[in-house]
């Protein structure tokens, strides 16, 4: 799915300086703050290329903003455009790399520090969080590099002895021996991609996010995507998908004109079954791609397929049903009302409805899956689990647990017995229908899991672990395994809540000083703040993940904090009259409040 980047949240903008007027040798520090681009944009409102060394003037803080956007681009020219920035006699202080080898350090600028020296040059520290290392292939590995800080210098390119001339810019001075980017670089100046490969049993696509620069052609989209796909999916999904077969090639370069595409591979194992298959991934790794693909195979021509006519045909999720709301109340789940929104009948059997902590509600196959946390003796909690038609019986498990956290299922697109994620005592669990529960190891020993979810694809989890976010991918051969684990780098601290809004979107609770509710994509490049001062940490979160199948609803997110339940768009309070099939309190008696909001999809 090609996609501006943080598609329909609040953008993420550039640093903004301070004043004028600063005498010499004294420090100037700029808070994070982050305004507008420095340039005008191209047709679609951005710029395709960053801009040259000369376009920020003698602005100190518009240049280093530049710098760090110099490398955005096609590898083959990042260290052409980055050693432009630099003064002549220190371009030799960066190691250039080749090919495959070329990566982009990207960033998080969190401080920036400017000192003007007697000499004439300005001293630069600037702070930073590592995000992740952007590779040739287009995706982004997690960080290679450790540093906090980097420091350089900046002169005036004017001539010695000659009047400042701002049209000569600035020239960086002994420059960090890496490709720096900023993560704004990467919004403004790369497009997201979402392409897909096909679970292990090749039952469900699975999405891969990859960055494409803006710069690259449209009518060489094709075969960039195309190129990614032969090269096989990203390091942490690998477990969990099936790239093409070994030695696949791309023969010749992808082309195409008047909406029509050919693709020509040297593939072994020209089985039928498996060359219909790369083509629905191709047309959805092309999603919003119209016209014909004509694929070939060592130059032996496929019927021609229109791409639309394909993804109509081989969607993405099973089910066409719009999400519907539920929430706890007094003990017993009760289904929410919303205008323009559907709301379901109770799919429990009405015995089994109570003493309810939180649950977990999916569909698959026709079938209801219900896991619930039940309140057990001395405070102690209990796992439920039910999976059938409505009304669902529900069978309660044995062994009583201090905490146990919102039970997630991993969803599948067959009959095959339904199973799930936990967490309880700090352990990760699966369990079944029969609400067994049985440890997943990770690789994070003596480390506290507080958090899972699981993606609309089910081949993903995301984890909190040790306080930190953690994505993995997820294989169901034989059991249930996940990893290796992989990192999220995010300013949030303090996580207490995680779950998928989105193919590649996550929303992420934690604290920025205060507590909030985040947007982050799942290699953590991209964040975007969704409510900054939720008053208080966030105990409970649920939201509907977006994707091609069912459009999305007004609200797709909610949470609960300090006992009180809310929606998003806009973060309203989920009221007691919006609850369906209570009776209403006797007179004088404040009624309950709605709390362990979530979604039945």
């Amino acid at each position: 799915m090609r996609r501006q980047v943080l598609l329909g949240t609040v953008g993420a903008v550039l640093l903004v300086g301070a004043g004028c007027g600063i005498p010499v040798a004294s420090d100037v520090r700029v808070d994070g703050n982050r305004g507008t681009a420095t340039e005008a944009g191209s047709g679609n409102g951005r710029r395709s290329e960053p801009p040259t060394r000369t376009a920020s003037g003698s602005d100190n803080e518009a240049f280093v903003r530049n710098f760090l956007s110099a490398a955005a681009g096609e590898s083959d020219r990042a260290y052409e455009r980055v050693t432009k920035f630099v003064a002549p006699e220190y371009k030799s202080r960066l190691q250039v790399k080749q090919g495959s080898e070329v990566g982009f350090t990207v960033v998080r600028l969190q401080d920036q520090v400017f000192t003007f020296n007697s000499d004439s040059t300005t001293t630069v520290k600037i702070k930073v969080q590592q995000v992740g290392l952007l590779r040739a292939n287009g995706t982004l590995a997690p960080p290679v590099a450790t540093e906090t800080e980097y420091e350089f210098k900046l002169r005036s390119a004017a001539l010695a002895g000659a009047p400042d001339d701002e049209r000569a810019g600035l020239y960086v001075l002994d420059p960090p021996n890496v490709l720096l980017l900023s993560d704004v670089a990467l919004q403004q100046y790369y497009q997201e991609e979402t392409i897909y490969f096909w679970n292990s049993d090749r039952t469900r696509l699975v999405p891969d996010q990859r960055y494409l620069p803006q710069a690259v052609p449209s009518e060489r989209r094709v075969n960039e995507v195309v190129k990614w796909l032969v090269a096989g999916p990203s390091d942490w999904l690998r477990p969990g998908v099936v790239g093409l077969p070994d030695r696949t090639e791309l023969i010749n370069n992808a082309t195409g004109a008047n909406n029509r595409w050919e693709v020509n591979l040297d593939m072994s194992g020209e089985d039928q079954t498996r060359i219909d298959q790369l083509i629905t991934q191709i047309a959805w790794s092309l999603g919003d791609l119209r016209g014909e693909l004509e694929l070939k195979i060592r130059n032996n021509a496929q019927p021609v397929q229109d791409l639309s006519a394909r993804r109509e045909a081989k969607p993405l999720y099973p089910g066409t049903e719009s999400p519907q709301r539920f929430c706890v109340y007094e003990g017993s789940i009760h289904p929410l009302d919303f205008a323009g929104e559907p709301s379901g009948a109770m799919p429990l059997v009405p015995a089994t409805n109570r003493n309810i902590v939180s649950a977990g509600f999916g569909r698959s196959d026709g079938r209801i899956l219900a896991a619930m946390v039940v309140a057990g003796g001395k405070g102690r909690q209990r796992l439920a689990v039910g999976a059938g038609v409505v009304p669902v019986a529900v069978l309660s498990g044995r062994t009583e647990y201090a905490s146990i956290s919102r039970p997630v299922w991993l969803r599948t697109v067959d009959d095959r017995p339904a199973q799930g994620l936990v967490v309880a005592d700090g352990q990760l669990y699966r369990f079944d229908q029969a609400a067994m529960m049985y440890p997943v190891p990770i690789n994070l020993p003596s480390v506290e899991v507080t958090a899972v979810a699981t993606s609309l694809d089910g081949q993903r989890a995301a984890l909190i672990a040790g306080g930190r976010l953690y994505v993995a991918a997820v294989n169901l051969d034989g059991g249930v395994s996940i990893g290796p684990l992989r990192q999220v780098v995010t300013s949030l601290t303090s996580l207490s809540a995680v779950d998928w809004v989105g193919e590649d979107r996550l929303v992420l609770a934690g604290s920025a000083g205060k507590p909030a509710i985040y947007e982050i994509s799942v290699d953590g490049a991209m964040e975007t703040p969704l409510k900054t001062d939720v008053g208080a940490k966030v105990t409970h979160l649920s939201a509907y993940p977006a994707n091609r199948t069912v459009s999305l609803p007004s609200g797709a997110l909610m949470y609960e904090a300090n006992g009180v339940a809310y929606r998003s768009s806009p973060f309203d309070r989920i009221r007691p009259e919006q609850v369906l099939n209570i009776n209403p309190p006797p007179a004088g008696v404040r009624p309950g409040n709605p709390s362990a909001p979530f979604f039945l999809y």
